[in-house]
C-alpha cells in the first residue's frame, strides 16, 4: 500500500537518484576516466571530476527516470499493469533514454564495440543493484507490516480488562 506523497517525496526521491547516479560515475570516473578521456564526454576532464555540462545532462536524465518510475512503479496513473509489464517499460525506457544521451551528448563513441560492451555490462550491474536493493527494502516492509498485523490480531484476542473472562 503507497502513501500518499507530496512533491517533496518527489523531489527527494528525484536527488537520491542523482546523487546514486553521480556516486556511480565517480566510482567510474575514478577508475577508468583517464583511459576514457578523450573518447568520452561524461569523462572529459579524466579522472580530475566532471564538466558542469555532464552534470546538468545527469541531472535531466535524473529527472526523467524519476518521472518514469512515477509513471510505471507506482499506481498514480497506470492502475491495471502487471507488475512486469511495469518493470519492463521502465527498463526499457531508460534503456531508450540511456542510448539517447549516449549519441546526442556524445557520452561514448557511437561506432566502437567496447564502449556498447562497457555500457552494457555497466547498466546489467547497475540495474542487478536496484532490483536487489528494492527487492530486500520490499522485504523488509513486508515483515514491519506482518508483525503490525500479528500485533492487531494479538490485542484483539487479548480481553479487554473490564470485560469479564468467559
Amino acid at each position: 500500500m503507497e502513501e500518499n506523497k507530496t512533491i517533496f517525496n518527489y523531489i527527494g526521491q528525484f536527488f537520491a537518484t542523482y546523487g546514486s547516479i553521480v556516486s556511480v560515475f565517480i566510482i567510474f570516473g575514478s577508475s577508468i576516466g583517464n583511459l576514457a578521456k578523450g573518447h568520452s564526454s561524461l569523462f572529459s576532464m579524466g579522472n580530475e571530476g566532471f564538466s558542469i555540462g555532464t552534470l546538468l545532462e545527469l541531472l535531466l536524465f535524473a529527472a526523467i527516470i524519476t518521472v518514469v518510475q512515477i509513471v510505471f512503479l507506482t499506481d498514480k496513473w497506470i492502475k491495471n499493469m502487471r507488475l512486469i509489464i511495469r518493470n519492463i517499460c521502465f527498463f526499457g525506457i531508460i534503456i531508450v533514454v540511456m542510448v539517447v544521451f549516449s549519441i546526442v551528448f556524445v557520452w561514448f563513441p557511437i561506432n566502437e564495440v567496447r564502449a556498447w560492451g562497457g555500457f552494457i555490462i555497466s547498466f546489467l550491474i547497475c540495474t542487478i543493484i536496484s532490483i536487489t536493493i528494492s527487492k530486500l527494502e520490499e522485504k523488509a516492509e513486508n515483515r514491519k507490516m506482518e508483525q503490525a498485523l500479528n500485533r492487531f490480531q494479538k490485542d484483539k484476542q487479548t480481553p479487554n480488562e473490564g470485560e469479564e473472562q468467559k
